[in-house]
Formats: C-alpha cells, structure tokens, sequence
C-alpha cells in the first residue's frame, strides 16, 4: 500500500469508516455501527441513567408505604371500635343503688390523664390515647353535651342514649377488650372526669377548624399525595434511548 495512504486508512478504520474494521466495539464503542455498545456505553456513563436517576423508585421519598395508608386499628367499619359482636348493656350501665368514687375533681383528671395512656387497661395492648391521641378518631358528635345517641354504643347494645361514664366502659368492653370497670373504682372515676376534660379540648379545636387536620397525623396533608416529582416526563430519558 502507498506509504502516504496508510495513516488515512488507518485514520478511517479507527473511527468505523472502513467495513471489517477490527474491533470497532472495543475501540469506539459510540460507533453507529455498534447500538449495543452505544447503549452500554449511555448506562454506563449517563448520569440520568436507571441506577443514578433521582426519580428512580428507592430514590422518590414517595415509594416507601405511607403510614397513614395502614390500617388504622380505630377504623369505625373494620377496626375494633366498629360493628361486631353484640355487647350486653348491662355491662355499660351502671347498676341501679351503685355510687360512683368520690374525690376532688383535679385529683380525679391527674390521675385519668396518667389511665388515659395506660396500655394494662387492656387485654390487646390499647389504651384510650392508641385512638384519641391529639383529639383523633372522635365522631363528630363527641362534641355534644352527654348524654348522647353514639353510633358505636347504638350498634352493638343498641342504646339509643349514652352517658359519658357509659362510653367509658364501652370502651373499655369494644376497643381495649377488657372488663369493665368497678363502678365504684377510682379508675372509671378518673378516666370519666379527664374524658370530659378530653372534650373540652376536642369541642375548642373542632370550633378553629372542623376537619382537626392540625391535630391528626394522617389527616395533614401527605407530602405523597401532592403531585409526584418523578411523574412528570424525566428530562434525562431522551439520554437514555
């Protein structure tokens, strides 16, 4: 061959110009006349490729499993607090001659705040605060004075009518499965009087905003719920074809 052609032939057979050029792939790896080792070499070198893409599923914040989508064992159709087996009445009615513990008041609400987290109440690990922490799971009728028609109490003993002491030990009965409280303990006395304590605050807060959105965790608004990030068209997925 011409001594002046060769660095021109091998100029054109290092950039894939010349048919049979002796590894193309290797040596140019973008040469049109390799796609596969195009596209290896884009998944390897691209920053907007699967394993680098912000918008990849262990990247979106938004992937993982929203604790508020679980089941929320207050739930009023599924959970423990919702229709079920029928409750006697008798066990949420205070007998008739029983008197209720007496104390003063303020020592009555200090010692139903420390019963109102209080998981040994029950046989399931619940306390009144798995479902009521910051005011959360209170029927909207929670905010009427007692006694008061509430769908749970009506559903299962069928009491048109409750006593706040009553919806007490339904609770006590329905959500903690427990026993009732001695009518006359200092427990159910305690628990009753910060209860009305707990309606207070309840009846303050649904008056600012109806909805309690500031007070429950999974009524705020979810940072998933808004328009994903990674929904929209990925501006690296034109590098990547």
């Amino acid at each position: 061959m011409n001594l002046k052609l060769r660095p021109i032939v091998a100029s054109m057979a290092s950039s894939g110009l010349l048919l049979g050029a002796p590894l193309v792939s290797a040596q140019n790896p973008c040469s049109p006349c390799s796609a596969r080792s195009r596209t290896r070499l884009h998944l390897a070198q691209n920053p907007c490729a699967a394993k680098k893409n912000p918008c990849a599923a262990k990247a979106n914040p938004c992937a993982a499993k929203n604790p508020c989508a679980a089941k929320n064992p207050c739930a009023a159709k599924k959970g423990p607090c919702g229709a079920g087996a029928g409750v006697d009445r008798k066990l949420v009615t205070r007998p008739k001659g029983s008197k209720p513990y007496s104390a003063p008041r303020a020592e009555l609400v200090e010692a139903g705040e420390k019963l109102w987290s209080d998981t040994k109440l029950s046989s399931n690990g619940m306390s009144c605060m798995t479902c009521h922490k910051d005011n959360a799971a209170f029927n909207p009728t929670f905010a009427k004075p007692y006694p008061h028609r509430v769908a749970m109490a009506e559903a299962q003993s069928k009491l048109k009518s409750i006593t706040l002491e009553q919806m007490v030990q339904f609770c006590m009965v329905v959500p903690m499965a427990a026993k009732p409280l001695p009518w006359d303990s200092k427990e159910l006395a305690a628990l009753t009087a910060y209860t009305a304590d707990v309606q207070k605050s309840y009846i303050k807060t649904a008056a600012k905003n109806p909805c309690a959105a500031k007070k429950s965790p999974c009524a705020a608004k979810n940072p998933c719920a808004a328009k994903n990030p990674c929904a929209v068209r990925n501006p690296c997925a034109a590098k990547t074809k």
